[in-house]
């Protein structure tokens, strides 16, 4: 399980150093740019040549709300050798499964998919040169937990609506979410669906907003798949 921050040390994380301006395009220290996937899981591999545990994620907006998330609960990455390694989309997950199970470090894997991805991710781990993954249906007990549409409505389904608009407020954003709003084909749609939307039209606003309605969760709402896969990734090397 994972253990809270207490009154010790302040706990260090692979997340990047965490920068509150609005709109800081340099997205907190992570990769971006055409080429930013490739990059991220390149840099991920490196981090996790002597990790205990790896957590495989899609891409990087799934890498930082997770990293932010773990940092929000008090759950230390760096000394506790948990990697999160975002593959580059789900086609890319057999290929990473198999380089860590080919690792002479053994790390525990676990992971994250979506909803619709379940079939794919399962001939994944059906195709992992592993015993006990030949044969597997069960997902969970693998270690990959399930976000029903994908992790981004896990987040927003877990945030109110009055602290998404304080969000998009203090990024300025709101005019921009308005204009998308009174436009033909989503202004009958409901609220959620409408941000969902939004995210995922601008350059660069999922992977921004991953972090900042990540911090927004409280602890006794943070999304079960994001506390389950942490939960599990810790509980390997206490």
């Amino acid at each position: 399980m994972i253990a809270m921050a207490g009154d010790g040390p302040e706990p260090v994380s692979t997340a990047p150093t965490v920068d509150s301006r609005p709109q800081d395009m340099d997205l907190f220290g992570y990769e971006r740019g055409p080429d930013a996937p490739i990059r991220a899981t390149a840099r991920a591999i490196d981090a996790a040549a002597g990790a205990r545990s790896v957590i495989l994620v899609e891409g990087i907006s799934d890498q930082i709300a997770l990293e932010t998330t773990a940092l929000r609960l008090g759950l230390d990455l760096v000394s506790r050798r948990i990697v999160v390694v975002p593959v580059g989309g789900i086609a890319s997950m057999s290929r990473y499964l198999s380089h860590f199970l080919a690792s002479e470090a053994k790390p525990l894997i676990s992971g994250l998919f979506d909803g619709a991805e379940a079939p794919l991710l399962l001939r994944a781990v059906q195709r992992a040169d592993q015993a006990q993954w030949s044969n597997a249906t069960d997902l969970r007990q693998l270690g990959f937990f399930l976000c029903d549409r994908d992790l981004e409505d896990e987040l927003l389904r877990a945030v109110s609506r009055q602290a998404v608009e304080a969000i998009l407020n203090e990024q300025g954003d709101q005019r921009a979410f308005q204009t998308l709003q009174r436009q033909d084909a989503w202004r009958d749609s409901p609220f959620h669906d409408q941000l969902r939307r939004f995210l995922a039209a601008g350059a660069g606003r999922k992977l921004r907003y991953a972090r900042h309605l990540a911090l927004a969760i409280t602890a006794d709402h943070t999304p079960a798949p994001l506390f389950n896969v942490l939960s599990r990734a810790a509980s390997s090397v206490e």
